[in-house]
């Protein structure tokens, strides 16, 4: 009868001292330890949202229509920056080390900017003037591998992030609208045409650029909610040049495509979770 007394007794003791490792409060770990070994690594994983706003900046200017008695910069095509609201949505893959990461975060963007170009007709007691409004919304799939890093270890952390993004182009639309006014008849009239809106993605390309920005992170428990700033600087033409041309209706319409490259800014707000936990004893975060 004693073996097993002493068997049972041994097994007891046993389960306390790996109970009391279980349930050792996150205040008992000491520099070094396994928990916190195991704290300086983290994978996140999680989705974002936002919006953005795009500056088209010009390379090289085109045009169907070329004037012999008049200066052509009258008619050259104005842009408008960050005017134009798109959307975007963003899967986050993160790996963290001791207050840096190094992150993937494929993100489905869709763009908008705007330019205007005026055109006039004079004659004797008789002119015509035509505003044109072009509205172009680019689809990009974005694949961006960004450096983080991270100014402190508290529920509350800044960072800075910066990297490079290769764009894939999606899908691409061009919509027009022709107003105009017209005092050829002795009165002014005015007029506006519906919007011709047309695909265009033969008219873009796939594009790339340097990416950086600044965000929050804020520990919530087990989560982690995700307050971002990015900017997009383009570094390639995002206009395809072999086929400037090859849209009739634009080009019936006075309409051709620019060299472009693109700078976007974009806001995202998000939440992220941890692929490691310790237990349900002890949160993986703070």
């Amino acid at each position: 009868m004693k073996l097993p007394v002493v068997l049972l007794c041994a097994v007891l003791a046993a389960s306390g001292v790996y109970a009391q490792k279980r349930n050792a409060p996150p205040s008992m770990k000491s520099k070094g330890s396994p928990q916190e070994k195991f704290l300086n690594k983290q994978f996140w994983l999680g989705f974002k949202a936002g919006v953005n706003l795009t500056d088209p900046v010009v390379q090289a200017r085109y045009a169907v229509l070329s004037p012999n008695n008049y200066n052509p910069g009258t008619t050259e095509k104005i842009y408008q920056s960050f005017n134009s609201i798109g959307q975007q949505a963003t899967v986050e893959v993160t790996f963290y080390y001791k207050g840096i990461s190094i992150s993937a975060q494929p993100t489905y963007r869709s763009s908008k900017f705007i330019y205007t170009n005026n055109y006039s007709w004079a004659a004797t007691g008789a002119n015509l003037t035509l505003q044109y409004q072009h509205e172009q919304q680019l689809d990009f799939v974005d694949l961006p591998l960004l450096l983080k890093y991270e100014f402190t270890e508290n529920k509350l952390r800044p960072y800075l992030q910066a990297g490079i993004y290769y764009s894939i182009l999606m899908n691409a639309t061009k919509g027009v609208t022709v107003r105009g006014t017209d005092n050829a008849s002795g009165g002014t009239a005015t007029f506006s045409n519906e919007p011709v809106v047309v695909g265009a993605k033969d008219l873009f390309a796939n594009n790339w650029g340097l990416a950086g920005g600044v965000g929050l992170n804020y520990n919530l428990g087990n989560v982690r909610l995700v307050l971002d700033v990015t900017y997009y600087k383009g570094m390639s033409n995002i206009a395809n040049v072999e086929n400037r041309y090859s849209n009739d209706r634009l080009g019936g319409i006075g309409d051709t495509q620019d060299d472009l490259k693109t700078n976007n800014l974009l806001f995202s707000v998000g939440c992220l979770f941890p692929m490691r936990f310790l237990s349900n004893n002890y949160k993986s975060l703070d």
